[in-house]
């Protein structure tokens, strides 16, 4: 898989991996399962806050994350990664890829709707693209692509109205989403340039990941928050689901779907997680939605997709 433009929560897409053993449930089945609890994540960030502080909820959701994983590895017999290299490489993976963008999409929250987070998020492989194209000499621009960059800006431009001088817009909060998805990108490309074809399963690296990300939040949590007053049953629900179901056991359904019908169907996820997170967004937590957002919306996913699109290769021997 591409560490520039996969699918913007959180795998490490480093070890071989083998071919998948025939499933009973379809891949489209899990593609939708996967598409719907991604979708659904930034509404439980939303429900999450309500009653804890970001970072609580962050690491709620790795603690979580982290559990569901450690528990498919004892299943699967997968041990740990070895050599104090690999594990701070990882260390480094854990907070561009998970500690970061979580925490500052749990912030951005506190002052944006659930349906802007969810359609910022939908930015990552803009980022992501742009990026290569410094990081990565083997990715070269092609107008393709960099026509897609600058439809993908249009599309940000519309979301965030910018023609009404971005009236009525929380400018940090959005800037942290935003930042959030830039994070996602650049832990991608220091995994491609630093754990590339390892021989470890990915289950065993993306596990030490999360570990190592839910040791990172164990230390900034304490000294940034207080003891929650109260631990209300929906919001302690919501993170619950967040990590078990948004990180850990997403993050199988991935490995597995890509495995099976290769990254770049995996990776089409990613279009599906806005869509599904304005439509929570709205009719769960009656967040106002105007026009412009789901225009620019679907601007940012076309130029996305133009971005990540390759040109279609002639046979052998024709031009």
């Amino acid at each position: 898989m591409s560490t520039a433009t996969a699918p913007s929560h959180r795998s490490l897409p480093t070890a071989t991996t083998a071919p998948a053993p025939r499933r009973a449930l379809d891949w489209r089945v899990r593609f939708a399962l996967l598409s719907l609890v991604w979708g659904f994540s930034f509404l439980l960030i939303k429900v999450g806050t309500h009653a804890f502080a970001p970072f609580q909820v962050t690491f709620g959701r790795l603690l979580f994350g982290t559990a569901v994983l450690a528990v498919a590895m004892a299943v699967r017999r997968a041990g740990p990664p070895r050599g104090a290299r690999t594990w701070g490489h990882l260390a480094v993976a854990a907070f561009f890829l998970n500690a970061l963008p979580f925490s500052l999409f749990a912030y951005a929250e506190l002052t944006i709707p659930s349906t802007l987070a969810g359609i910022c998020n939908a930015t990552s492989p803009l980022w992501g693209m742009a990026l290569s194209l410094v990081a990565l000499s083997e990715d070269r621009p092609t107008r393709r692509r960099v026509a897609g960059l600058g439809i993908g800006f249009l599309g940000v431009l519309t979301v965030l109205g910018a023609w009404q001088g971005f009236s009525g817009l929380d400018v940090t909060g959005t800037a942290m989403a935003l930042l959030a998805s830039l994070s996602y990108p650049v832990g991608w490309i220091y995994v491609r340039r630093t754990l590339a074809g390892r021989g470890e399963s990915h289950l065993s690296l993306t596990g030490a990941q999360l570990f190592l990300a839910t040791l990172q939040l164990a230390v900034v949590t304490p000294l940034f928050t207080t003891w929650p007053a109260s631990f209300p049953v929906v919001p302690v629900l919501a993170v619950v689901a967040l990590g078990a179901l948004g990180t850990g056991f997403a993050v199988l359904l991935q490995y597995g779907i890509v495995a099976e019908v290769g990254p770049t169907t995996g990776q089409m996820v990613t279009y599906f997680i806005p869509v599904i997170a304005t439509a929570a967004g709205v009719t769960l937590l009656d967040e106002a939605l105007t026009w412009n957002t789901p225009v620019g919306a679907l601007i940012v996913l076309a130029g996305a997709a133009l971005t990540q699109s390759r040109p279609r290769r002639s046979p052998a021997g024709q031009p």
